[in-house]
């Protein structure tokens, strides 16, 4: 190569890969060849070239031109492409649009995130139980929670929210908030506001219900007057 030639290709400018991408392509279901195949499409829309065709983006890559053709079309098919049009002096042109790439990379980071909220979550739930139960937690607690959160799959607020009424019950045992976790579950209580209302009927009823036993219970004792005999 001439020393114009490499000069020449010197200036065709820098690729910019955001560093989130090189580090969770793996994590979208992108192969290596696929992800090359995306940053040389995104090469050449940078150069002003929208729309490449297999054949000049499979020069750069040890594939065919055919193979790169079923390649890109696998990914308009999952959605990490998508072909549109855009109109330039009159004339109707179309381009590749990497925002569903951008759309997909967004989509895991966020479920990233909430997965390390998650986390924390969990890590802050052992410690707020002790301080509810004002001692450590036994191995038989710890257990218990464990298996709340991994395989009965309860969200650590649901869990906090069955404590906060096992407390307001005054049962603040295990068993008790298993019990309400069973029947929210049961019950398809999957939000906060959904378990407070839940939570706000059953009390209703269990005090109506105390209500009507202690009225069925309750017997008034009148003195029997036996009128005829003057005597009771």
């Amino acid at each position: 190569m001439k020393k114009e030639e490499f000069v020449a290709y010197q200036e065709q400018g820098v690729l910019s890969i955001p560093i989130v991408l090189l580090r969770n392509y793996h994590k979208l279901g992108l192969t290596e060849q696929e992800f090359t195949l995306i940053l040389l499409v995104h090469s050449y829309m940078q150069n002003g070239n929208y729309f490449p065709t297999p054949m000049e983006l499979s020069e750069h890559m040890s594939i065919s031109s055919s193979t790169c053709a079923n390649l890109l079309r696998h990914l308009i098919q999952r959605g990490f492409l998508y072909i549109e049009e855009f109109e330039q002096n009159s004339i109707m042109y179309e381009k590749y649009s990497l925002a569903p790439l951008w759309e997909k990379l967004y989509q895991l980071l966020q479920t990233s995130k909430k997965q390390e909220d998650s986390k924390v979550d969990e890590k802050n739930l052992y410690t707020i139980f002790e301080q509810e139960f004002g001692r450590p937690l036994s191995p038989f607690e710890c257990e218990t929670l464990s298996i709340w959160l991994d395989q009965d799959h309860h969200d650590p607020d649901i869990i906090m929210a069955a404590l906060r009424e096992a407390v307001l019950s005054g049962k603040l045992n295990f068993r008790y908030i298993d019990r309400i976790l069973f029947e929210w579950k049961k019950n398809g209580i999957q939000t906060i506001d959904q378990a407070r209302k839940h939570a706000k009927r059953f009390r209703s009823s269990q005090k109506r219900t105390n209500v009507e036993k202690t009225n069925k219970e309750y017997k008034r004792i009148v003195p029997f007057y036996n009128w005829l005999d003057g005597e009771s």
